[in-house]
């Protein structure tokens, strides 16, 4: 007799994918897989380009290969395991391979939302004082920043992890989801999950609300001191450029986060659907509308790649040479 998949090791978990979606787990998979492959090239180019130019060691140049960085890791620690559930099946997962996960992606949504802040606070400078940029923002500052948003996420994630990781696990290890998310996970102890949820809601409110705030105290300082100047056009096409990936950041994931505890208004599908574009989207769009809408980064890739190319077309041509002198030397 066939073995049951749902009624595996008692130490695995087992992901559902997007409930009520199952018909459609290839197209879903086509449009993930999409998704993650821009994500991470579009990412990892900008990586490569602040790596490679030492020109671009700005403050936000570092703020910006920050926000990469969590953007490729947050959508590696998910996408890949989606993508085996969607087309192939492998629905299983360890729970310690769980549990990281959840851990990679809450700290890396935490993470995110705390760089987005400082780069609203970069702009500010930039634009409100110039002239004290680079006394306010050097070198150690930001250092100094990117410490406290890895410290801000991992201590807002840590005690998070110990709730869930402490309760029983006696029943259904069925998770209604395409990742180990943690109220999906929780809602499967033995125990009651109501201090997981408690902190959870709290916690994302104090984060997202503190942050939401003083995202939107920056750029409303930054469009009153542009307002009736000769740049204003310029920073408001930016500032609305900006707030729109920020929206498509924070508006899915308040939804999603606020639609668990509040269960009933929205259907499942439509709430796994929301947290899995909040964790994929923003991660396409920030290459775009943060790094390659700059001018020195998009000059700085074009070189790479005509370097790239001239390189290819030198070692070409040195082929073609000794290829010519071959014959040349064998008939001495």
């Amino acid at each position: 007799m066939a073995s049951d998949p749902f009624n595996r090791s008692s130490s695995s978990f087992i992901l559902v994918g997007v409930p009520g979606l199952e018909a459609f787990s290839t197209c879903l998979g086509i449009l993930f897989c999409s998704a993650y492959v821009l994500a991470v090239v579009g990412n990892g180019a900008v990586l490569l380009v602040l790596g490679l130019d030492q020109a671009l060691q700005a403050p936000t140049h570092r703020l910006l290969g920050m926000l990469a960085l969590i953007d490729v890791l947050t959508v590696t620690s998910v996408v890949p395991k989606m993508l085996s559930v969607l087309w192939l099946g492998s629905a299983e997962i360890g729970s310690v391979s769980c549990f990281v996960q959840m851990f990679l992606v809450h700290a890396g949504t935490a993470g995110e939302s705390g760089v987005l802040l400082a780069m609203a606070a970069d702009r500010y400078v930039a634009v409100c004082h110039p002239l004290r940029y680079h006394a306010l923002l050097g070198g150690q500052t930001v250092t100094q920043i990117g410490l406290a948003v890895v410290l801000r996420a991992v201590l807002a994630v840590v005690p998070l992890m110990g709730l869930v990781t402490a309760l029983p696990y006696c029943g259904s290890r069925v998770v209604p989801h395409s990742y180990c998310e943690h109220m999906a996970v929780a809602g499967l102890a033995c125990a009651s999950p109501m201090p997981t949820s408690l902190y959870s809601l709290a916690g994302s409110s104090l984060i997202v609300g503190t942050d939401l705030a003083l995202i939107a105290v920056s750029y409303g300082m930054i469009l009153r001191a542009v307002l009736g100047k000769e740049c204003c056009r310029k920073a408001l096409s930016t500032c609305g450029c900006h707030l729109s990936v920020v929206l498509l950041f924070y508006v899915p994931g308040v939804v999603s986060v606020y639609c668990r505890h509040f269960s009933g208004a929205v259907s499942v599908s439509t709430r796994v659907l929301l947290a899995d574009l909040y964790l994929t989207l923003p991660a396409v769009l920030n290459p775009l509308v943060y790094s390659l809408r700059s001018g020195q980064i998009r000059r700085a890739l074009l070189r790479m790649l005509l370097r790239g190319r001239v390189c290819a077309r030198c070692r070409s041509r040195r082929l073609r040479l000794s290829l010519q002198r071959q014959p040349q030397l064998g008939r001495r």
